[in-house]
């Protein structure tokens, strides 16, 4: 699949025209203020030309373009956030290091003609996911270790989540609070596993750093990467600047622990695309991405979809190594145009990424979360990502 032909400056044109929001809505436990900018298009015979709020003509895809932006403008979203119980301890002078990363590695996705989707699911309370039988190989996955009512889970409840995903490569969580970083990253030490690990309150960096460096007891040999934000300048919490800034500080605070392993700020495709200084400023380029929310797009494009923002975020970034570090598909719900959530649309987006991506691709999630709550914006499937 050929990557699109857009300018870096037209990028970023095109990314503010788009609504913030093509990643998940799932809600943690803070409010967050969202931004809601709209998109116009407009459409010719064989073509889509996509225009910004003033009507300015900024990019015409012609048929058979799989690289176009989003078809549809998706609503609104908040991103997730984590409640962080940390205390400050000072930090060293910041001495930032810059890794070279290599040239970005994707899988070339197979096509095949697609099934329709399948009707929504009924709802349920049901906290167990979709499909224990996914083959877990070579990827990653993110979890959550809360209970249903919203408490931290414990080191033995952690424990028995992880016999059912410790065929995964690397696990990815968000923040500090609950002692996650310490009861994860117990846990992936007894599967061999990789922790990406997450500080999400970056007006606290120097004890959501100091928090991780406790965690590991000097220990960093399991820690893949460490992400300083989650959709914070998607969201609007943020500048770019303050997340380089944190990014930094957190770079040599642990750099003076013996840290030397990846640092990145993790945002919405959409918003590294306008904002590169994001990646420049991260070992390798990691942005959020659901076809789900872009409404367009049916389970079986999920892949595709995906793949052409991840190659669209490497090029805004010059070339750089980009993972995507969140897509998934949810199991009940309403639908959003032509994503159906359901079972057997999920297996079938998953099968779809797994086809576009050979790596570098976080599923969203492990576990149903039947702690967080719907709103306007999450189609009623807020807790019904998960894959088990």
């Amino acid at each position: 699949m050929k990557a699109g032909l857009l300018s870096v400056a037209a990028l970023s044109a095109l990314a503010v025209a788009q609504p913030h929001g093509q990643a998940h809505r799932h809600l943690h436990k803070k409010d967050v203020v969202v931004t809601e900018t709209q998109m116009a298009t407009a459409t010719a015979p064989r073509a889509v030309v996509y225009v910004d709020a003033n009507g300015n003509q900024l990019y015409t895809s012609w048929g058979g373009d799989s690289n176009t932006q989003p078809t549809q403008a998706p609503e609104p979203y908040s991103a997730p956030e984590e409640e962080e119980k940390t205390t400050s301890s000072p930090a060293p002078q910041p001495t930032p290091e810059t890794t070279e990363a290599p040239a970005p590695s994707y899988a070339e996705p197979t096509t095949s003609a697609a099934p329709a989707p399948t009707s929504t699911s009924s709802g349920s309370d049901s906290s167990e996911g979709s499909d224990s039988s996914i083959d877990a190989s070579g990827y990653s996955i993110v979890y959550s270790p809360y209970n249903a009512d919203g408490t931290c889970k414990d080191q033995s409840q952690v424990d028995m989540d992880f016999e059912q995903i410790s065929g995964y490569s690397m696990v990815r969580t968000y923040g500090t609070d609950c002692n996650q970083t310490a009861t994860v990253l117990t846990a992936a030490r007894a599967h061999n596993m990789k922790l990406f690990a997450g500080i999400f309150d970056i007006s606290n960096i120097d004890g959501e750093v100091s928090n991780i460096i406790d965690a590991t007891n000097g220990d960093f040999s399991n820690i893949h990467t460490i992400s300083v934000g989650n959709e914070l300048v998607n969201n609007g919490q943020y500048s770019a600047s303050d997340v380089v800034s944190a990014m930094n500080n957190a770079r040599g605070q642990l750099s003076g622990a013996g840290y030397n392993g990846n640092i990145v700020t993790v945002d919405t495709f959409v918003a590294m695309i306008a904002n590169p200084e994001l990646c420049e400023a991260s070992d390798y380029a990691a942005a959020n991405c659901h076809a789900f929310f872009d409404g367009g797009v049916s389970a079986e494009g999920a892949g595709d979809f995906v793949l052409s923002q991840a190659q669209q975020v490497s090029k805004a970034c010059g070339g750089k190594n980009t993972w995507i570090t969140e897509s998934g598909w949810p199991t009940q719900g309403e639908s959003n145009g032509a994503a159906v959530p359901g079972t057997a649309n999920q297996r079938a987006a998953i099968d779809s990424l797994k086809s576009a991506f050979s790596g570098n691709l976080i599923l969203f999630t492990a576990y149903n979360d039947m702690w967080k709550s719907n709103n306007a914006g999450t189609y009623g499937a807020e807790q019904f990502w998960g894959m088990y």
